[in-house]
């Protein structure tokens, strides 16, 4: 029985060329093909490493068609390379059926890790990061997205959007409206590229601040929201107070209380409240 070809799913720079690792320069050296969302975008990348294997493309109009060609192609010995325009695959581009199907097809699929712009963005925005839910891109249709973000208003983990330039407005206006003007957020604009931009204030602020700012509106964008603060249910009094037990078991209380609002999302206030009572019993 013949050997089966592997599926690599190879993270690219999102701007910094110099974050290419060796091990991506490797795999897209020595694999039969490369599968890239838009060969027009990748070549001059390929290029600039020295890459000259044969590129086919696949985006989002054609991958139902392709991947059963290229899964054949796996089963028959060759081994392929998928890469979109920038970042990792599959997070808001091309590539779920092709690794579907793989997997499916019992072929390895071997992910090649790098850059990635929500978890970059996610790292510098001073936002709980415990916790966080990744929502790509908003619906287009205005209804359709006040209906999403309505949906998310009680959503207690930080919340992640991927928005186009021409929707930014749109998105933060709805935003502000819908989860409260005085929620903190973060836009994190062109990640690692010569004009990068990470912004933190209320959505009411960064609304403004965006709308004044012209230059801001360009590029690729990624807004990150705090969560909604957690209700003060019976239940929740009796998580933070288990929380706070602990930790009070083995620092200083602010340093507990610190520790608690970061895991629970909580306000400072009622936790140190909670955490002097406790520490008086």
């Amino acid at each position: 029985m013949s050997r089966k070809g592997i599926l690599y799913v190879v993270a690219t720079p999102i701007g910094n060329l110099g974050d290419m690792s060796a091990r991506a320069v490797e795999v897209l050296s020595e694999v039969d093909l490369i599968a890239a969302e838009d060969t027009r975008h990748s070549l001059p990348l390929l290029r600039h490493f020295d890459i000259s294997t044969p590129c086919i493309a696949y985006h989002e109009h054609n991958e139902r068609q392709l991947s059963p060609d290229l899964i054949r192609r796996l089963q028959g010995g060759e081994s392929i390379a998928l890469i979109c325009d920038a970042g990792t695959p599959l997070i808001s581009d091309p590539g779920y059926h092709l690794v579907c199907q793989a997997r499916q097809a019992d072929c390895q699929v071997i992910p090649i890790p790098g850059p990635n712009a929500l978890i970059c963005a996610l790292s510098a925005a001073g936002l709980p990061t415990h916790r966080f839910m990744f929502e790509g891109f908003l619906p287009a249709k205005p209804a359709m997205r006040r209906r999403r973000l309505e949906m998310l208003c009680k959503e207690t983990a930080t919340l992640v959007f991927y928005e186009s330039t021409h929707r930014v407005l749109e998105s933060l206006l709805d935003m502000k409206e819908i989860l409260g003007p005085d929620r903190r957020a973060v836009i994190a604009r062109e990640m690692t590229k010569i004009h990068e931009t990470i912004h933190g204030a209320s959505l009411a602020q960064l609304y403004q601040w965006v709308s004044d700012q012209k230059e801001q509106q360009k590029g690729e964008i990624v807004i990150i929201v705090h969560g909604a603060m957690a209700s003060t249910t019976d239940d929740n009094i009796a998580e933070y107070q288990r929380i706070l037990g602990i930790l009070l078991e083995e620092m200083p209380l602010k340093q507990a209380v610190s520790i608690a609002v970061r895991i629970t999302g909580a306000k400072r206030n009622l936790l140190y409240d909670l955490a002097v009572q406790l520490d008086k019993t």
